[in-house]
């Protein structure tokens, strides 16, 4: 280990910066921030630290560096392009056994500032020890998605109830356990959905009345390709203890789920073994109930033909916590990765999601309304259904010929699009790979133009020549 990290306390204490240039700037940026007394010696600024200058956020010396200059300082920077001059200030500083930083000149540095992820009073530094600053850089970006902004709130909360909970609680090995759960579960949710209150209160219950209680996550995890589940999401599932999740999850979003979470499907698939909804409301109920943190995850959008909703009823009924972290719905997702717009001035001006799996006493779709043109229908799980649709759609006025796609495992890298017109609607749908989405209306036909992700389109008319020839 080449350098030792530390944290500085630089409230209050003299720094000395050695230029006024945007690299200085950048420096200068930093130390404000630590509530150093700045002193910036150089002949003239740059509009950022000219600015900073008029809001008396540092002291000036307009003139030229001289080793006086270092006196009383306690740490001291140079960020000018002159290196005979840098070099000068690193030897004054180091006569002084007074820690110095030569910007982008690592030889000439006793201290390295490191890349930065700031969620005060939490602060997290990454350094490759002046040796590669753009990896450290990168890793910091990979860390900064990581860690929600909410994090120094959490941590200002919990050091008000230290002395609380170290009272109240005498085993150090019992005080880790409560703050473990505290800072991976209910009081951590509310922290970061901004419910400062009511996480004290959660805190309250957990230290004296023994809450034991768990909480219930729907986690969207979109149409399938990995890169569209939120940052948000992301973190949900590294922190969760109880995964239930669909059919529709892709492996690849599996994958993201932290590696001792149970991991537990409960999808629904035609023709195969299911488990009912009722044994899912089951299982979030039990898990819930042994205090753990339960995530329900469902492709697309929980909210949008996801069964949500109940889910959320029956958590409510039950006096669990829950909350909700959107995702990309299918529609959306697999429409953009079709190079279909669901809108477009001069082809569509309203879409509408349906879903072609009702409840059998469900009411029937308004055929009538649909039909109309100037419109695009996205239709959830209607490839069994397709025929049926396609016989509505024609009877209630939408012309046989309206362009239509069914996109089959959308935005994932066996993505299939097959486009053709209304009245082969279930001709597709049968060739499809599932999970489908079947989008019908005048849009479809600009996938030919903006198609770009996966394999070309097959085009159903073609399949159909090719056919009757044989």
């Amino acid at each position: 280990m080449d350098y030792l990290p530390l944290f500085v306390d630089l409230r209050s204490r003299k720094v000395v910066l050695i230029g006024g240039g945007v690299v200085a700037a950048r420096k200068a940026e930093l130390l404000i921030k630590a509530n150093a007394a700045l002193v910036v010696i150089s002949p003239s600024l740059c509009s950022q630290l000219e600015e900073e200058y008029q809001q008396n956020k540092f002291i000036w010396q307009q003139e030229n560096y001289q080793p006086n200059h270092l006196d009383d300082a306690y740490l001291v920077i140079a960020a000018t392009d002159d290196e005979l001059l840098n070099e000068k200030v690193f030897h004054d500083a180091n006569v002084r056994k007074i820690f110095i930083n030569v910007v982008d000149n690592q030889p000439l540095c006793s201290f390295i500032v490191p890349s930065i992820i700031d969620r005060s009073p939490v602060i997290v530094a990454v350094s490759s020890g002046g040796t590669a600053p753009v990896l450290a850089r990168l890793l910091r970006e990979k860390l900064e998605t990581m860690l929600p902004n909410s994090l120094g709130k959490m941590a200002e909360i919990a050091g008000r109830w230290r002395a609380k909970v170290k009272e109240s609680v005498c085993n150090m090995r019992e005080r880790k356990r409560f703050w473990e759960k505290s800072f991976s579960g209910r009081f951590a949710s509310l922290v970061e959905n901004g419910q400062f209150s009511e996480a004290e209160q959660q805190l309250e219950r957990q230290l004296y009345e023994k809450d034991t209680n768990g909480e219930l996550i729907l986690v969207g995890a979109g149409p399938g390709d990995a890169g569209l589940l939120t940052l948000k999401g992301l973190r949900v599932l590294q922190s969760a203890e109880v995964v239930l999740y669909d059919h529709l999850v892709s492996d690849e979003i599996l994958e993201l789920v932290r590696r001792d979470a149970d991991k537990i499907c409960v999808g629904k698939r035609a023709g195969s073994h299911s488990v009912s909804q009722e044994e899912t409301n089951a299982l979030i109920v039990k898990y819930a109930r042994q205090g753990k943190k339960v995530v329900r995850l469902k492709g697309g959008d929980p909210f949008v033909f996801g069964r949500g909703g109940e889910e959320l009823q029956i958590a409510a009924e039950a006096g669990i916590p829950f909350q909700v972290v959107p995702g990309v719905t299918a529609a959306i997702g697999a429409a953009a990765y079709a190079g279909i717009p669901l809108t477009h001035r001069e082809h569509s001006q309203s879409i509408t999601f349906i879903t072609g799996h009702c409840r059998n006493e469900g009411m029937e779709l308004d055929w009538q309304s649909l039909a109309r043109g100037n419109q695009t229908l996205a239709i959830y799980m209607g490839t069994v259904k397709a025929a049926n649709i396609r016989q509505q759609l024609i009877q209630y006025g939408r012309h046989q010929d309206t362009p239509i796609a069914v996109i089959g495992c959308g935005t994932r890298c066996d993505q299939k699009v097959l486009t053709g017109k209304l009245h082969e609607l279930e001709i597709l749908a049968q060739q499809a790979p599932t999970p489908a989405l079947i989008i019908i209306g005048e849009v479809t036909a600009l996938h030919q133009q903006l198609a770009w992700f996966g394999p070309q389109t097959e085009d159903i008319r073609w399949r159909s020549a090719v056919l009757e020839l044989a």
